[in-house]
């Protein structure tokens, strides 16, 4: 009986030596401070350096993360990573870009909903870090841990900033436990006076916070300054601004605030927004969800994954669209944990067509509980590679035979990333491209990434046998 379901991990385990992943350019701002873990894969014990810091700057040559104020003068700074330990050693240039743009590739991490809903509390929130980190993900380039809708509490004296509720103690103890595992922090509110949820929002109906009754709907009085100065307070990195219809006023008042504190925070707007207005949003933003939320059916992924191409002109470094997070390995909206209802096929396709649209990766499982075949969804650095590349294009479909679609990607090094999809729900199909429909002109070299190995060089065009709802991810050069 022909194969239908993929079985068994695909992705190749790292090598032991060293090797220095994850995007070539960093953003920051004048000033502001930088924390970044250089990803890299290979045995630990692992010793790092780094030639051309900008003063201000400093590497951690054991744990190989930076830290410090990124330089107050913009320019792009040209800083020499190596790594090496017993096995060999490794370098690349990292371009270090000070001016007016962070997220200049989609941030990837993970966010508490899809795990726990409204079951979040500290605790996990550590677990999640730590799991990001013993699971190896770190390695790979995942960095953001993102706190979802729950954490609020009622705001407090002075300045009647939201307040964490019991669950949270200590938030700015919180963020330091992250930040010393190399990571970031996320965080969850609304301009709404009580969120999706029903916990406290943004606005309310009285200067000291109260809310009289529970809306989704913007109160009398904004709190966007004050809740700002408490989020850089407390060392937060990134701000998921959620309410529907999302409207400019709104997110330019927060966005604002985010910049007046001199914190570098990723700003994320959802949900669904408005493909009329998301020029503008581009100019307050660095992301904005694109759809309603995810569920873990192929109907779901693929009516939101394929949906993408209208969106295509407004991503960029810097400013990304968001078609939600990722429904991998172990989810449930909490408390209680299930395995992911996507088939493997499914999870491969999942994963290589949110790469293809050059979107935010969130996952949203349970990263203390992590499976062979979901970790090695989630550190393939081929795959991921196209998700980061700087140029920050996104795919396009270019080639569409009824439930058999080619998506491409533009590539920095002039190569193209190609995704060949099979959306029948039956039977396993051909489906090809030719170099003309890339702007290619043959031969080209062939590589299958989520294999990791080339395939060989071809003349005029490349097919391969996808299984049912499942993909050939491959990259294609032209040879010179």
């Amino acid at each position: 009986m022909p194969e239908r379901e993929q079985s068994g991990r695909l992705t190749p385990p790292p090598a032991p030596e060293p090797r220095l992943v994850g995007p070539p350019v960093l953003g920051a701002s004048p000033g502001a401070p930088v924390l970044w873990q250089v990803p890299a894969t290979g045995s630990r014990p692992m010793r790092f350096a780094a030639e051309g810091l900008p003063p201000g700057l400093a590497l951690d040559v054991e744990t190989g993360r930076l830290t410090g104020a990124a330089p107050q003068a913009p320019g792009d700074y040209a800083v020499r990573l190596s790594a090496a330990n017993a096995r060999g050693g490794a370098a690349r240039t990292l371009t270090l870009r000070v001016g007016g743009r962070i997220a200049l590739t989609p941030p990837m991490g993970w966010n508490s909903w899809n795990c726990w809903g409204n079951a979040v509390d500290a605790g996990k929130i550590r677990d999640a870090a730590r799991g990001m980190v013993e699971s190896g993900l770190a390695q790979h380039g995942w960095s953001y841990v993102n706190i979802d809708d729950c954490w609020q509490g009622w705001r407090a004296p002075p300045e009647y900033a939201l307040a964490p509720k019991e669950r949270f103690p200590d938030m700015p103890g919180l963020a330091d436990e992250v930040h010393g595992r190399g990571l970031r922090l996320g965080i969850y509110s609304s301009p709404w006076k009580t969120t999706y949820a029903g916990y406290p929002g943004g606005s309310a109906d009285t200067d000291d916070g109260r809310v009289t009754e529970k809306a989704h709907a913007v109160g009398p009085v904004r709190f966007e300054e004050a809740d700002a100065r408490q989020l850089a307070a407390w060392g937060v990195d990134y701000l998921k601004y959620d309410w529907n219809p999302i409207d400019l006023a709104r997110a330019r008042a927060m966005g604002e605030a985010l910049r007046a504190t001199g914190r570098d925070i990723v700003y994320s707007l959802s949900n669904n927004a408005d493909r009329a207005r998301a020029a503008d949003l581009a100019t307050v933003a660095n992301l904005w969800r694109t759809t309603a939320d995810i569920a873990d059916t192929w109907e779901s992924i693929a009516g939101i994954g394929f949906s993408q191409a209208p969106w295509r002109a407004l991503a960029g470094p810097g400013h990304w669209n968001d078609p939600d997070m990722l429904v991998v390995g172990r989810v449930g909206w909490g408390p209680n944990l299930r395995p992911t209802n996507l088939t493997p096929n499914e999870q491969l396709a999942h994963i290589s067509l949110w790469c293809l649209l050059a979107a935010p990766l969130l996952l949203g499982c349970d990263l203390t509980n992590l499976d062979d075949f979901t970790l090695g969804l989630l550190t393939n650095d081929e795959v991921l590679a196209v998700d980061q590349d700087p140029l920050g294009r996104q795919a396009g479909r270019v080639r569409r035979d009824g439930p058999a679609e080619a998506w491409a990607k533009p590539m920095a090094d002039g190569s193209v990333a190609v995704g060949l999809f099979n959306r029948d729900d039956a039977e396993p199909r051909e489906v090809g491209v030719a170099w003309g429909d890339l702007g290619l002109a043959g031969p080209c070299t062939v590589r299958d990434l989520w294999r990791q190995r080339d395939l060989g060089t071809f003349d005029r065009g490349f097919a391969a046998r996808v299984l049912v709802h499942g993909v050939v991810l491959v990259r294609v050069t032209a040879r010179r």
